[in-house]
């Protein structure tokens, strides 16, 4: 690795690299995700050019946990890693006791290991019963008595996820369900990069890209973001539904899970799906909605895909096709004529 010129760098330099990478390539950082690109995309990207940590804020059905796992494609296919090590060293910038008793045991013929970006995303959805252990970790008597070492000794530290996420993305989902005392655990991590584990004089000082998601709702429901958290945090991103029934319904034609049995037996008018898309808009805005829960994009998908599956009812009557069409009095399922070839819903 010496040889080849190889140099260390940190997770957010590389995800900046890339980023800037593909915006000269004109290549689009987000697939899937659409009605963002002109709100929320741009301010993604200032974020990661200043390194900064995000948190995703906005209410449910809204992209944010698929926008924090698209990030993976920003990192590099391929990264090096001394083989065994729990935290991921880097074999030029070892941070660990057993990546350094490696090193001092082997020297320049160290194992290196290379893992791929999928492995460096970690994912933990806050709940309240997740404990400091959980994510920064804790002593593992287990461990202690199988090496025979000193309960006080580093090597038998268990690390958490966090310290397993060392150079990579780690993303925390629901982060107000996080209780206050296990954000407090934070604190260290996102401003000066080192964890504490109780009992041990230990720094080790990690390098993880954080990604947040909050639903407003949660702030005043369940929990919510203290504020010396929240002060850490450099980058907070509004999301938001779509801004008009075209971009809802090419979400909903995206999303809706159909075989490609139904698309071939039931018809359904644009006329009907738009109605949909439209029904969805409106109540976003009526005052006999919560607006504070929202109203999900995953609403317009599962009515499309009701009238998709509703083709089923064709086989009642023997029909081999069935569709939806406009009459005086609304949609509404009629009833077959013995010369019929289809069934209208």
């Amino acid at each position: 690795m010496k040889k080849s010129g190889y140099t260390p760098q940190s997770v957010k330099d590389e995800i900046r690299k890339n980023l800037i990478e593909r915006i000269s390539n004109k290549e689009p950082v987000f697939e899937g995700v659409l009605g963002y690109e002109h709100t929320v995309f741009p301010e993604v990207e200032r974020a990661l050019l200043s390194r900064h940590n995000i948190n995703f804020l906005g209410l449910r059905g809204q992209a944010k946990t698929r926008m924090a796992r698209q990030l993976i494609g920003l990192l590099d296919p391929r990264m090096p890693v001394i083989e065994g090590s729990p935290v991921n060293d880097d074999p030029l910038q070892p941070v660990s006791r057993y990546a350094a008793d490696m090193i001092a045991k082997h020297g320049d013929d160290t194992p290196i290991a290379w893992i791929s970006r999928e492995e460096r995303y970690t994912e933990k959805l806050a709940t309240p019963d997740v404990t400091v252990a959980d994510l920064i970790g804790d002593s593992d008597p287990i461990k202690a008595a199988n090496l025979k070492l000193d309960y006080s000794d580093e090597r038998v530290i268990h690390f958490g996820l966090v310290p397993r996420a060392n150079r990579g993305i780690f993303v925390i989902n629901e982060l107000p369900d996080l209780q206050p005392r296990i954000q407090v655990a934070l604190f260290n991590i996102l401003q000066e990069g080192d964890i504490q584990i109780r009992g041990f004089k230990l720094r080790l000082p990690l390098d993880v890209m954080f990604v947040f998601t909050a639903n407003p709702e949660d702030y005043t429901n369940r929990g919510s973001i203290i504020t010396p958290l929240k002060d850490r945090i450099q980058s907070q991103i509004l999301t938001h539904y779509p801004n008009n029934a075209e971009i809802s319904g090419a979400i909903t034609r995206q999303e809706a899970k159909l075989a490609d049995l139904q698309r071939d037996v039931v018809t359904i008018p644009d006329l009907v799906g738009s109605l949909v898309e439209e029904i969805a808009v409106a109540a976003r805005t009526s005052e006999f909605v919560d607006q504070k829960s929202g109203v999900s994009a995953r609403l317009t998908i599962s009515a499309f895909e009701n009238l998709r599956y509703a083709g089923h009812r064709a086989r009642h009557y023997g029909k081999s096709r069935a569709g939806v069409r406009r009459r005086a009095g609304g949609c509404q399922e009629s009833s077959p004529r013995p010369d019929e070839q289809s069934t209208a819903l």
